[in-house]
Formats: structure tokens, C-alpha cells, sequence
């Protein structure tokens, strides 16, 4: 692989052809497989086999951006739409820029108790507040803290590509939960918590990559299986604020140990590398230990800034035109789809999640077709194959024209499955 005679995407030989070509037994090639798999540079696909990684987990992000052609349309990034957000120079104007030093709290006093008002009335029980430097900071931080390499962490499958990343490159093991439009599955998440997983990772609402938000019932039907596992530590990762209209119907108090992760990214610009956190004392203080042993706070200016964009109203109705707009464009892709008899997901947020049967295939008919949109692969564990369209910019006015260059691709049915 190091060497480029194994590329991006192609199949290893089975476990038995490996083991007889290097005459090992099948044990000592099967340990060498997972271990590939453990580092982050290999796929398991199921009964279709062991695949290479597109990246390793430990390249940046940006490994995974291609140049698009003039031309095509991207619908695979995942970002919002840079129109949409709202402006901050306004805010950067009228905060206070007093020096911090040394030794300032990590939470800015005045944010900790903007966002305890905010996730109290949401029925988020909140013990403790702090800051972090976005969502994924946030869990690595608490994983770090409470778990050890080799540790199960249950996850939503499909889910956040960078979640599956972190989760690999830090030594531990995910144990896939599949995720329907309510949000992850209980019968799932027994299977997961009954196998020794230590913590549980999930998304309120506007999941990445399919769309799903929590409901009432199915968060009733999760709490009560994981009353069952009260030591499992709970991190329930709100990036949907701000750009998912659904109700929150958070998870977390249900167990001893959990956080609640409310970022700034989606609903302000990801520039904004800023997220607070709510959880029990000891997940709280954790994280904080594990912030003083590097870079100390996130950058109180930035903490002033996402708190003068909380109370100023000119914010709020700027949500507001993104969220109605977001929808309309996701539901306009939904319905052209329907109309031409193809299942697909996006209850919720930024992207679609259309079920196909040969990922690669699809992504590259539809690049000839001017439509940039993402391999499944990236998002998913044990999942069925699927491509990500990311719609937070697509035209409503285009949405039909897309629809129609994924119609008449093989494998895109309504009646297709998610798992």
C-alpha cells in the first residue's frame, strides 16, 4: 500500500489465499487484516471483503477535497452554504476585546450561563458548561478521558466520517448501530451495549450522512435500553442547531457519564471553531483537564463572538431563512427522486442518503452527468452501499435535473433498504 502497488478502493485477497501465499495459518492473517483495519487503513466491506482506504485516518481532512471540474456541480462536501450564514462582522465590532492571560477559565462566565439557559429549556440536564474547539475536539477530549485503546464505542452506522476516523485512529473499536430517519435503533443499540461497549456516540438531529433526527418515541425506546448499561458514557452531538427545524429530544442524563455537544459550525460557518458542552461534573472537568494539558481555553474572542451572535435577533432570523431554505432544497431533491420511483433519505440538515449498488459506478456516472457527490464508503461501517448528496446549496430549480441523471442508474429503487 506505502508503495502504491495496492490502490485507494481495491480488494485484498481473501484471509485464506493471504494465509496460504504467505504460508501463515488463516489466525495469523486474520490479526494481520484486523490490525490494517485497527490503523486505519483498510475498509471492511462486509461479505464483498477487505478493501484499501481511500486516506489513512491520520491525513487531514483536506486529503479528501478534489478539484472539481469546470462545469460539475459539488453536491459532496457536506458544508453549508457559505450565502446562508450568518454575518459576523457586525459581532466582531462590539465585543470586548479585554486581553485574556493565563490562568481566565476555559468557558467564558458569560457564555457558560447563555448556554445552561439555552439546553435547560431545551431539557438538556445541564450539571457543568464549557468550551471546546468544535464538536469532534469535544469527543476525542472525553473519549481520551474515560476510555482505553481497545475499548467498543458504539456508533451510528452510517454515520460522521470523522467520528469513524478518531474512533479508529485512537485505538479503539466502533460497534456499528444502524440509524433510520428517527435516529439510531434500539434493538441496534441493545446488540452493542450487550457486547461490552463502553460508550455510546449519536446525533440529535440533521445526522451526517442520512438526515435522521431523534423523535419523542424512539428517544423514549433508546433511554429505556440504555437504563440498562447505566455506566456507559453518553455523548450526544447537537450539530443540527441552527439548521434542523426538528425538536430536540436529547438522550443524555440518562446514564452516569454524558455530554451534550452544541457546535457553531453548520448554523454559523465553520470558521467558528467553537463548540459548548454540557455534561455531569466529572465528564466536564475531564475535559477541561485534557484541554490545560495543551492549548489551555478556546480563544475567548471567539467565545464573545458566538455569544453576541446568541443575542443579537438579526442572527436569529438569519436561522431562521437558513433553515427554511435548507429544507425546501432537501425536499426538493427528495420529491424529484420519488417522483421517479428511488428511495432515499433526509429526514433532516445538509445531505440526502440514496441507497445504489455499486458506489464507484455511480459517483463516476454522475461526475460525466456534471454531479459531484460523495462515496458512501466514507460514512459507513456495515451499512449497504449509497451515494451523499449534499443539497444545502443545490437550486430547487435543479433539483429535478439531478434526480433525473440518477434515475436511470442501476441499483436506485424505493424499495431499497438502508442496512
Amino acid at each position: 500500500m506505502r508503495e502504491g502497488r495496492l490502490s485507494p478502493g481495491e480488494l485484498l485477497s481473501p484471509v485464506r489465499d493471504l494465509a496460504r501465499r504467505a504460508k501463515v495459518s488463516t489466525g495469523t492473517a486474520t490479526s494481520a487484516y484486523r490490525l490494517l483495519k485497527a490503523r486505519g487503513i483498510t475498509l471492511s466491506d462486509g461479505r464483498r471483503g477487505t478493501r484499501v482506504r481511500d486516506r489513512l485516518v491520520t491525513t487531514g481532512r483536506a486529503a479528501d477535497a478534489a478539484d472539481v471540474p469546470p462545469g460539475v456541480v459539488d453536491c459532496s462536501t457536506g458544508n453549508p452554504d457559505p450565502d446562508l450564514l450568518p454575518p459576523i462582522g457586525p459581532a466582531l465590532e462590539r465585543i470586548d476585546t479585554t486581553p485574556v492571560l493565563y490562568g481566565a477559565p476555559p468557558c467564558l462566565p458569560a457564555l457558560a450561563a447563555a448556554a445552561r439557559a439555552r439546553l435547560t429549556g431545551d431539557g438538556v440536564p445541564v450539571e457543568a458548561v464549557t468550551a471546546t474547539f468544535g464538536t469532534l475536539d469535544a469527543i476525542g477530549r472525553i473519549l481520551a478521558a474515560e476510555l482505553r485503546p481497545g475499548d467498543r464505542i458504539a456508533v451510528e452506522d452510517p454515520g460522521w466520517a470523522s467520528l469513524l476516523d478518531l474512533v479508529t485512529a485512537g485505538g479503539w473499536v466502533p460497534a456499528p448501530v444502524a440509524v433510520d430517519d428517527e435516529g439510531p435503533t434500539p434493538s441496534a443499540l441493545a446488540r452493542a451495549l450487550t457486547r461490552g461497549t463502553r460508550a455510546f456516540v449519536l446525533t440529535s438531529r440533521g445526522q451526517n450522512p442520512i438526515g435522521a433526527s431523534l423523535t419523542g418515541e424512539r428517544a423514549t425506546e433508546l433511554k429505556r435500553v440504555l437504563r440498562a448499561h447505566p455506566d456507559v458514557v453518553v455523548i450526544e452531538d447537537d450539530h443540527g442547531f441552527g439548521i434542523a427545524r426538528d425538536a430536540l429530544q436529547p438522550l443524555v442524563g440518562t446514564t452516569s457519564r454524558w455530554a451534550f455537544i452544541r457546535s457553531a459550525a453548520k448554523a454559523y460557518g465553520p470558521d467558528l471553531r467553537l463548540a459548548v458542552v454540557a455534561g455531569d461534573e466529572a465528564t466536564v472537568r475531564g475535559i477541561e483537564g485534557r484541554l490545560a494539558l495543551g492549548a489551555g481555553w478556546p480563544s475567548h474572542l471567539l467565545q464573545r463572538v458566538l455569544l453576541e451572535l446568541w443575542s443579537d435577533p438579526t442572527t436569529g432570523a438569519a436561522l431562521e431563512r437558513a433553515v427554511t431554505t435548507y429544507d425546501a432544497r432537501r425536499n426538493a431533491l427528495l420529491e424529484a427522486l420519488g417522483r421517479r420511483d428511488i428511495h432515499a433519505m433526509g429526514r433532516s440538515g445538509l445531505n440526502c442518503w440514496i441507497p445504489v449498488d455499486d458506489e464507484a459506478a455511480t459517483v463516476g456516472a454522475l461526475l460525466r452527468s456534471g454531479w459531484l457527490v460523495a462515496p458512501g464508503s466514507r460514512f459507513r461501517l456495515g451499512a449497504l452501499p449509497a451515494v451523499r448528496v449534499t443539497t444545502a446549496a443545490l437550486p430547487v430549480d435543479r433539483a429535478g435535473e439531478l434526480a433525473s441523471a440518477i434515475a436511470p442508474l442501476p441499483g436506485t429503487s424505493r424499495t431499497r433498504r438502508l442496512t
